[in-house]
């Protein structure tokens, strides 16, 4: 068991030790040598440790309780594994950052992981963050919301969910068990009448006052409580309150009450694993089979499963289980917080400095624990049974996808398996909110994290020129891969783009203007009547081709195309959706939600608001007669 109090450590302080010392270009001596340069410099204090190839790219990042002996490990001759011995060859330069602790170090050293994803490190391959669910509390009637990204908005925060799924269910429940408003501040501002959610009893109509601002609160705190874990005793005190109140011959609030606990009951009962006495904690297995690893972590708040999530991290074949736990708990946890109680299937690499370390950063009490008996015991090894399963599926993908790569390798006569495929579309409504689609995929599937929309304005939308959109589109691309490719800029194995011959000459013309001809292309075009199974594929200088209907890359091919085109059509209605939803208000300044709230109110709408005369907008309770001809001319230059 490894458990941590706060410790009483000032913040992480900082301080960079000057000592470059790598030498000039064709400097003779070896990786070694170079580190034994920086050893005689170096103090014997905790720290962190970056090494750089003769590039300038990071190589390893680590930390150290006394920077000196653990540097001049690598400078001694022979005792390294492979990977180490080649990482020293590599090695041109050196940082180093002095901590006032080794537990800042740990938590320094895992940011920069993070951050600068160095290549001989185990790197945690998250690619989007974690929902939560917020309370605003800068409102007068607090909101109910789903949370992506950085912290910014006043309130208060629950998670981590798995998934948005896990949060829109929650969030469903505490409609109808609180009645906490869901709506933006924009919408709530302009409601004259309550809406449907007031109506089918999800919403407790605080935007024109159906409920006081007491009660209101009352219903928040309530919500609160739930999220914090105590939904047993909110759930009795809420049968208290039913009894009384059908006692009190009053049924209609008897009835409300008594659909509120069951929906608080509802989602008390439906978990997939028991969580039984675990208020807070996550639970993390690690498998490894065939030098991948695969760590599952569930989450567990409130006596609730909140979902779980995999994760695959980037590692060298010799790393063990210990060794990737500890990497990935201190990368998991850099940039969100940490449960009390951390349940794991192996006895992570010094695990009390990880404790101690998340404890600093969470502030609270951290406990890190591989339980050997009992029901937590149980919980962890279902989890490790997940991570299993898991694991197997994954290394059966990948064994497929690369016998795909090596399909597509021979049907587009490319040099290598290809390891990065880019496929474009665009979309748009006769030339309305066009916007261009990459999306990128691999050996691991499709790679998310390097998915791109490119908006389309002016010309570059061209309404009646498919051709011109795509061109626009790769100039853009292709130009600024052009730049960025010799400073280790990821470069395509072949372009796919959605379209037939047309399509494929512009793209051509681009690439001979971007000087990236040196990267295959090539067209796949929608069969007759769009029919699948029959698309032609157009490769520069050749005849077009078909592949066989029952052929693997056929199909994996047509999944690469709609993917793009999934990818496009959503970022369309996405854009088409918002300009529905702008109301031209917004664009004026000087008018606030208060005064557009009386906007509304006066006229009705926007639109009547656009016709309204200087008159009419003076009549309005806080337009002054300059707002009123700002607002005037606004909708009439």
């Amino acid at each position: 068991m490894v458990k941590a109090a706060r410790p009483d450590a000032p913040p992480i302080s900082q301080k960079e030790v000057p000592a470059e010392v790598s030498g000039p270009p064709g400097d003779a001596r070896n990786g070694a040598e170079i580190i034994a340069d920086y050893v005689k410099r170096l103090p014997d204090k905790p720290g962190v440790y970056r090494m750089y190839d003769e590039n300038g790219d990071v190589l390893y990042v680590g930390k150290a309780r006394k920077l000196k002996a653990r540097v001049s490990n690598y400078a001694k001759s022979g005792g390294h594994t492979n990977r180490i011995a080649l990482m020293i060859s590599l090695t041109r330069s050196m940082e180093f950052v002095v901590t006032a602790t080794e537990t800042e170090a740990l938590l320094l050293e895992a940011n920069l992981i993070k951050r600068l994803k160095p290549r001989f490190n185990i790197l945690l391959r998250d690619d989007k963050s974690f929902p939560y669910i917020l309370i605003r509390t800068d409102h007068e009637a607090p909101q109910l919301a789903k949370h992506r990204g950085a912290r910014k908005a006043k309130g208060q925060y629950f998670g981590p969910f798995a998934s948005a799924g896990a949060v829109n269910d929650t969030l469903n429940t505490l409609q109808k068990a609180f009645l906490l408003r869901t709506c933006s501040d924009s919408v709530y501002e302009g409601r004259t009448r309550p809406c449907m959610l007031y109506q089918i009893k999800r919403c407790a109509g605080p935007c024109v006052d159906l409920v006081s601002q007491e009660r209101y609160a009352a219903l928040v705190d309530e919500a609160s409580q739930f999220l914090r874990g105590k939904s047993q005793q909110l759930r009795q005190t809420l049968q208290a309150e039913m009894e009384e109140a059908s006692q009190a011959l009053d049924f209609e609030r008897a009835a409300r009450l008594r659909d509120r606990i069951r929906a608080i009951s509802a989602v008390t009962t439906q978990q997939g694993i028991n969580p039984e006495g675990l208020e807070e904690a996550d639970i993390i297995a690690v498998a490894q089979e065939g030098g991948k690893t695969c760590v599952q972590v569930f989450f567990f708040r409130a006596g609730q499963n909140w979902g779980n999530r995999a994760f695959y991290p980037r590692h060298e074949a010799d790393s063990s289980e210990e060794e990737v736990l500890s990497a990935f708990i201190a990368q998991f946890y850099d940039d969100k917080p940490a449960p009390r109680l951390i349940l794991t299937s192996h006895e992570p690499e010094q695990g009390e400095l990880l404790a101690e370390a998340l404890t600093l950063r969470a502030e609270h009490a951290v406990e890190i624990r591989a339980p050997r008996r009992g029901s937590k015991k149980a919980l962890v090894d279902q989890v490790l049974q997940n991570a299993r399963e898991a694991l197997g599926r994954k290394l059966a993908e990948t064994r497929s996808q690369a016998q795909l790569l090596d399909g597509v390798k021979k049907v587009f006569g490319l040099e290598r398996r290809p390891e990065r495929i880019e496929v474009y579309d665009n979309s748009h409504i006769q030339g309305t909110n066009a916007l261009g689609a990459m999306i990128v995929a691999g050996p691991e599937g499709f790679e998310k994290t390097g998915y791109r929309r490119f908006n389309m304005k002016g010309a570059d939308a061209a309404p009646d020129d498919d051709f011109a959109m795509m061109q626009a589109m790769l100039r853009r691309r292709l130009s600024r891969l052009a730049k960025e490719r010799g400073e280790g800029a990821p470069v395509p194995d072949l372009l796919l783009i959605d379209g037939g011959k047309g399509q494929l000459f512009a793209v051509l013309e681009v690439m001979e203007e971007t000087g990236t001809t040196d990267i295959p292309v090539a067209a796949v075009a929608k069969g007759p009547d769009r029919h699948a199974g029959r698309e032609d594929f157009y490769l520069p200088g050749k005849a077009p081709f078909r592949l066989p209907a029952n052929d693997p890359v056929l199909y994996y091919l047509q999944r690469l195309r709609d993917e793009a085109h999934r990818f496009a059509i959503t970022g369309h209605r996405a854009r088409r959706t918002k300009q529905m939803r702008e109301n031209p208000l917004d664009e004026i300044a000087g008018v606030g939600a208060s005064r557009k709230s009386a906007l509304l109110k006066h006229f009705g709408s926007a639109k009547a608001v656009s016709r309204a005369n200087l008159a009419d907008l003076e009549a309005v309770e806080g337009v002054s007669k300059a707002l009123a001809r700002k607002i005037y001319d606004h909708f009439h230059e």
